[in-house]
């Protein structure tokens, strides 16, 4: 009988280990959520200013030589990410190409200008450094009109304030209940244990040598699940770089290897500090209350 008890109990520690992976591992991920929102936010407010531009159109007396040249001096202004030079005749065929008109057979001569179509760094892609671009550019005798949607970029600055915002404030809430997960698992896993921390106390053991056992199989656990959760967030990852293949990567080490840093400390940390507090609470608690 003694022995069927014993098999029985091991039994449901076992369960009780394989249990609490599983869910450290799921809060994990969930974490690794967070982490990937709060890397990629960067990136991806980055990316949408960064396709943000104008187009400086230029007098039809221009040179050749001299578009090269100013095109050659944009490519090298700190502001510029890109530029596109859009000939006349270019201009001609993307305009016929959307709406289906041939409007030179129709005036007989083209009327548009040729341009260049800028790409801005990510810091100047705001009203006011457009603005300041804007008559540096017109200062140029050969330019003759600067195109920029003010309105649109306005939107764009400020919706993306918006969801920096409610990306934190969602990381924060995610992060506050992820920890409050991962400590009520490893209290219940711990709660299993409670009449053999009572023994080992009747016996004569010592707090530290009655903790020590739970803190190694606690840090244990906490690398099995970060593992587990780093497997499935490697998937996830996998997954988005097809949705988001100019903004994330699985060969991008920073961001990766960020990721599983954080995953790995937190797994193991979390699960240390918890399962500390859940053992010191029965190491404090009178017997009459155990039952």
């Amino acid at each position: 009988m003694k022995g069927k008890a014993s098999r029985s109990i091991r039994r449901r520690l076992r369960s009780s280990y394989v249990t609490s992976i599983i869910s450290i591992s799921l809060v994990l991920c969930l974490l690794g959520t967070i982490g990937i929102l709060l890397l990629t936010a960067h990136r991806i407010s980055r990316y949408v200013r960064e396709n943000v531009g104008f187009s400086v159109f230029l007098k039809d007396q221009m040179k050749e030589a001299d578009i090269y040249q100013l095109q050659k001096t944009l490519d090298a202004a700190g502001y510029v990410r890109s530029t596109k030079y859009v000939t006349k005749e270019a201009a001609a065929e993307d305009f016929s190409r959307e709406y289906g008109e041939d409007f030179i057979g129709f005036l007989g001569y083209n009327p548009l200008l040729a341009s260049i179509d800028l790409k801005l760094d990510a810091r100047y892609a705001n009203n006011d450094s457009i603005g300041k671009i804007e008559r540096q550019l017109l200062k140029h005798s050969g330019v003759k009109e600067v195109s920029y949607q003010r309105s649109m970029i306005h939107a764009i600055n400020d919706n993306m304030r918006k969801i920096s915002l409610f990306v934190f404030a969602f990381s924060v809430l995610l992060l506050v209940v992820s920890i409050a997960l991962i400590n009520n698992t490893i209290r219940l896993s711990v709660y299993a244990r409670r009449m053999s921390i009572r023994t080992m106390q009747l016996v004569g053991a010592t707090n530290r040598f009655i903790r020590r056992p739970f803190l190694w199989r606690s840090v244990l656990h906490g690398m099995c699940s970060a593992f587990i959760a780093m497997g499935i967030l490697m998937a996830a990852l996998y997954w988005m770089q097809g949705q988001m293949e100019n903004i994330i990567s699985v060969h991008d080490m920073q961001i990766v290897g960020s990721l599983f840093l954080i995953v790995f400390v937190l797994g193991v940390t979390l699960s240390w500090i918890s399962t500390c507090l859940a053992v010191n609470k029965y190491l404090k608690m009178r017997t009459d209350r155990l039952y």
